[in-house]
């Protein structure tokens, strides 16, 4: 059962915009208003750590998308436009290890989100979601003893996602139960989005080998459904799953991901208090938001924000179940500083986050360095 919504409406400045493009930024008068579901009480909140000052580790990228971590520390990264796989050091060396072939970039679309294999020191396995000429697909690599990865060597695991110019989705995400968690969008065919039968505007629960994981509510590969554009996948304390989504006109949301739910697109846009569908935990509006990347660290989720350009932080609060759990105050970010954000991603002890921008991707306003990646300590 839902936990019943309260809403709750807090005034903060943003950016003017909808659903992920460009837009100039707006006096420093306007507002954005942001509906958090149910809202945890101060003393609920898991203890927090605080986002210390950002700091440049790479300049010079193009339209970096995706990016995961080897056990090593250092990430593996994806360029949306080139194709290329980049391999960058904690220490902000940048080596190039190898090109994904069949991808066919257009306008959204193009070498999307990474995954590295929970296993990766027995199989070596790293996964890729890329729009093709026909479909968007996820697929293995193999990383060879040298680093190199050979991008015309894939095995497909999913095929047939609807693709477009928009909403194409392309977040990866490896479970805590090894299991892959495959972020779609509906390709702007919103009606998709409700059919179990599309694999549009769904996220994926599969096997490292491609197979529908055991479990899964429709016996498929679909694990949720009435979703717009999904991105962000992040999971948090006990095992919680979070994901970051695309609005149309009015709202982006964060929701709780539970198996089997029906998060409403395109019958709803937002918090509905609909029956059967599942509400968000909070809404930005679109001009503050346009959530990409997703991250959970120091008792936080972490979002970015494309056209917003800022980094949200929403508090969690202990022991949620499900539903609109409660969470705490959402908290901007590095507002306008360094552009569109991307990416945002925990390193593997959790001390810091791995930010992308995205200022070259035709909607931003690209300095010199970009698109950079920067480094966020937590303490």
């Amino acid at each position: 059962m839902r936990i019943a919504a309260i809403g709750v409406a807090l005034v903060l400045s943003l950016t003017l915009a909808a659903c992920g493009g460009a837009g100039p930024a707006t006096p420093s008068g306007a507002d954005a208003v942001v509906e958090v579901a149910a809202t945890a009480p101060s003393g609920s909140l898991i203890p927090q750590r605080a986002a210390g000052a950002p700091r440049t580790l790479v300049t010079g990228l193009e339209v970096p998308w995706g990016l995961a971590f080897f056990p090593d520390g250092s990430a593996l990264v994806t360029e949306r436009e080139s194709a290329r796989l980049l391999r960058v050091s904690p220490e902000g060396a940048v080596t190039p290890v190898g090109t994904v072939t069949g991808v066919a970039a257009r306008g959204e679309g193009g070498l999307l989100g990474v995954a590295v294999s929970p296993a990766f020191a027995t199989d070596r396995a790293v996964f890729v979601y890329y729009t093709s000429a026909t479909d968007n697909r996820v697929v293995r690599l193999r990383v060879a003893a040298d680093g190199t990865i050979d991008g015309a060597a894939q095995q497909v695991l999913v095929s047939g996602i609807p693709a477009a110019s928009i909403h194409n989705g392309g977040g990866l995400a490896f479970g805590p139960d090894g299991l892959l968690y495959v972020a779609t969008g509906d390709a702007g065919r919103g009606a998709a989005a409700q059919d179990l039968g599309d694999l549009g505007g769904k996220i994926l629960r599969i096997t490292p080998d491609g197979a529908p994981a055991a479990g899964n509510p429709f016996g498929t590969a679909v694990f949720t459904y009435g979703h717009r554009n999904v991105q962000g996948l992040a999971f948090g304390p006990d095992g919680r799953m979070y994901a970051t989504e695309f609005g149309q006109n009015r709202v982006d949301e964060i929701n709780r991901i539970t198996p089997g739910a029906n998060y409403g697109w395109p019958t709803v846009e937002g918090i509905g208090h609909r029956a059967g569908l599942t509400d968000p935990l909070l809404t930005w509006t679109t001009s503050a938001a346009s959530p990409s990347g997703l991250a959970y660290a120091g008792g936080s989720l972490w979002a970015g924000a494309l056209r917003g350009q800022r980094l949200w932080r929403v508090p969690l609060a202990s022991g949620g179940t499900g539903g609109a759990e409660p969470v705490g105050t959402p908290q901007p970010l590095f507002t306008h500083e360094f552009g569109r954000l991307r990416a945002v991603v925990a390193t593997p002890d959790g001390s810091a986050l791995w930010i992308t921008t995205s200022n070259r991707d035709g909607r931003g306003s690209p300095t010199a360095e970009d698109d950079r990646i920067l480094v966020v300590r937590l303490s």
